[in-house]
């Protein structure tokens, strides 16, 4: 170990994740309560120090697995967040990340082992520090996303309707939308493909399932809804 930079102060680094999820019509987020000081008992998002032999994604992937036992996860990174007061612990500087999950693949054993809550995005209550400018910086970069690439896909069952769908749109954007300019613009999408399986769950006549096809993505990459 060098000390060429021995006269400099040094600075914690942190990862914090917020993690995504679509469930009975809502965009939801992962939070729990704090088990450790300061702050111990506040709602918090879920994160971690980087190790010195890792780099920030690598200390993201890692702590999403560790909460969720997934791997290969959407993952992106919303920005770094290093207000000199922002932890009264120390001076630490915590790099976001934003995740999406499909909550039916999501063991809910490790939910309950972290002592975590699906929070409906819009009934998000205080959380440690600067989290909740976090969660709103996320939500936003992912309404853009969403606008420009079929990250959604991502939240939903790989078998799903077009209510399903638009309902997905309107909870990340925070609006409704119109039903028929809606499927007037899916229907334009080859790659949302309509399969002969029908959900009876929500009526007795049912509607149809629909998935997305990546392939056929890959060769229509001008999507933009």
């Amino acid at each position: 170990m060098t000390n060429f930079y021995g006269e400099h102060s040094k600075v914690w680094l942190s990862v914090d994740c917020i993690i995504f999820g679509f469930d009975e019509g809502k965009l939801k987020i992962l939070i729990g309560r704090r088990k450790m000081d300061p702050g111990r008992g506040e709602w918090s998002l879920y994160g971690g120090f980087v190790a010195s032999d890792e780099s920030v994604d690598d200390a993201a992937a890692r702590t999403l697995f560790e909460l969720t036992g997934l791997r290969n996860l959407f993952m992106r990174q919303v920005g770094a967040f290093g207000k000199v007061d922002r932890d009264p612990g120390e001076r630490v500087v915590s790099i976001a990340y934003y995740a999406l999950i499909n909550v039916k693949d999501y063991d809910d054993a490790l939910r309950v082992q972290h002592g975590l809550e699906w929070m409906d995005i819009n009934a998000v209550p205080q959380l440690y520090s600067d989290h909740n400018e976090m969660v709103e910086k996320a939500r936003k970069m992912m309404s853009q996303k969403l606008a420009t690439e079929p990250v959604g896909f991502r939240l939903l069952p790989s078998l799903f309707t077009l209510t399903q769908l638009q309902k997905l749109y309107e909870a990340v954007n925070g609006e409704e939308l119109d039903k028929r300019n809606f499927r007037k613009r899916i229907k334009e999408m080859d790659f949302i493909e309509k399969t002969e399986l029908i959900d009876k769950t929500s009526s007795k006549r049912g509607a149809f399932l629909y998935r997305f096809n990546n392939r056929v993505y890959a060769h229509d990459p001008n999507f933009k809804l």
